[in-house]
C-alpha cells in the first residue's frame, strides 16, 4: 500500500545517503546490487525492454531536435531530447507493470527498504550518466546519431568538414590553422643559342 511505501521509500534514501548501496550495476534490461542492512542482501531488478514501436516513435520525435552532431558525438544530449527521452508517460522509463523486483530480504513488500535505496541509487547514477537509461531500456543511443548525420546529409549542408571549434571543443586541444602551401617559382628554361659554324 501506499501507506507502507511512506516508511519505505524515507528508508531507502538513508540507506543511500549512509553508503548501504553496493556494487550497483546497470545492464541491459537489468539493475543489480548488493545493499547493507542487517546484513547483505541481494537485489536484482529486472526491466522489460522497449518496444520497437514506441523506440522508433521517439527517434522521428527527436528529429531536428539534436542541437550538434558533434555534442552528441561527444555524449551530450540536447535539452528538448532528455526532456523527450525522460518524458514520464511517452519516454524511455519504464512503466510500473514493466518492471520487476526482487530482493533476498524477509520483507514481503515489493519495493522494500533495500529495492528503494537501489532505485534512489540509479537514479542519482542516471543523472552523472543519462545515457545508461538507453543502455537499460535495451536501445542503441548511437541510432540517435545516425539519425543525425542523416538529417544534415538530407539538409544539402554545404559543410564538408567540421568546424575547427567545434573539434576544439570536443578534444579540448587548440588545432592550428592550416597554412597554405609555399609556391615555388622556377625560371623560365632559356632558349639555347645555335652553336656557331667552325670556320
Amino acid at each position: 500500500s501506499y501507506r507502507d511505501y511512506e516508511y519505505r521509500l524515507p528508508r531507502g534514501r538513508s540507506y543511500l545517503r549512509n553508503g548501504a548501496v553496493l556494487d550497483l550495476v546497470i545492464d541491459p534490461g537489468r539493475i543489480t546490487a548488493l545493499v547493507s542492512g542487517t546484513r547483505l542482501y541481494e537485489v536484482d531488478i529486472r526491466i522489460k525492454p522497449l518496444q520497437k514501436t514506441h523506440w522508433q516513435r521517439v527517434k522521428a520525435e527527436c528529429a531536428g531536435q539534436i542541437g550538434s552532431l558533434v555534442e552528441l558525438l561527444a555524449g551530450k544530449l540536447s535539452e528538448p531530447v532528455m526532456r523527450r527521452v525522460t518524458d514520464r508517460e511517452q519516454g524511455l522509463f519504464p512503466k510500473p507493470a514493466q518492471i520487476e523486483m526482487r530482493c533476498s530480504c524477509p520483507d514481503w513488500a515489493t519495493m522494500c527498504k533495500h529495492v528503494a535505496a537501489v532505485m534512489y541509487g540509479v537514479g542519482a547514477r542516471l543523472d552523472q550518466a543519462p545515457e545508461l537509461l538507453f543502455t537499460l531500456r535495451q536501445v542503441n543511443h548511437e541510432e540517435l546519431i545516425e539519425q543525425a548525420a542523416r538529417l544534415e546529409v538530407g539538409r544539402g549542408s554545404a559543410r564538408k568538414t567540421i568546424a575547427r571549434e567545434e573539434l576544439s571543443d570536443v578534444f579540448g586541444i587548440e588545432l592550428a590553422r592550416p597554412t597554405k602551401p609555399a609556391t615555388r617559382h622556377t625560371k623560365a628554361a632559356q632558349p639555347k643559342r645555335p652553336a656557331k659554324a667552325k670556320a
